[in-house]
């Protein structure tokens, strides 16, 4: 059989861990780590991972260090200068940018945080 490198998480079969990526957990948000290291010192702080926000829940401000690129499942998504982020939509915030989100209606997100490789 060839090795194809593949791993298959069926979502419906895994838990809603914390969420506490910006500092203290979020109750009632929720995390499901992919491909994500949590940053240093021990790990990359890259990689893929799920998250929830629950309806009228807000991320603390936080600034990028690195890319972060998502994609909003379901829901929406209200960024702090107002424009809204809906199922579908692509988002890419590039190292240094600096913001908080909201979501009136709870939301989902697929989110890849990433370095670019220094050359």
């Amino acid at each position: 059989m060839a090795n194809t490198g593949r791993t298959i998480i069926r979502r419906a079969e895994r838990q809603w861990g914390p969420y506490d990526l910006e500092g203290p957990e979020q109750p009632g948000w929720g995390l499901i780590p992919l491909s994500y290291e949590r940053g240093p010192p021990q790990r990359s702080g890259q990689g893929t991972y799920l998250m929830k926000i629950p309806p009228g829940g807000e991320t603390i401000a936080h600034d990028h260090e690195g890319y972060e690129d998502f994609i909003i499942l379901e829901g929406e998504l209200i960024d702090d200068d107002g424009t809204v982020i809906r199922a579908g939509d692509v988002v890419t915030y590039a190292p240094g940018s600096h913001h908080n989100s909201r979501s009136e209606t709870g939301c989902s997100i697929l989110v890849v945080e990433w370095f670019r490789q220094k050359e």
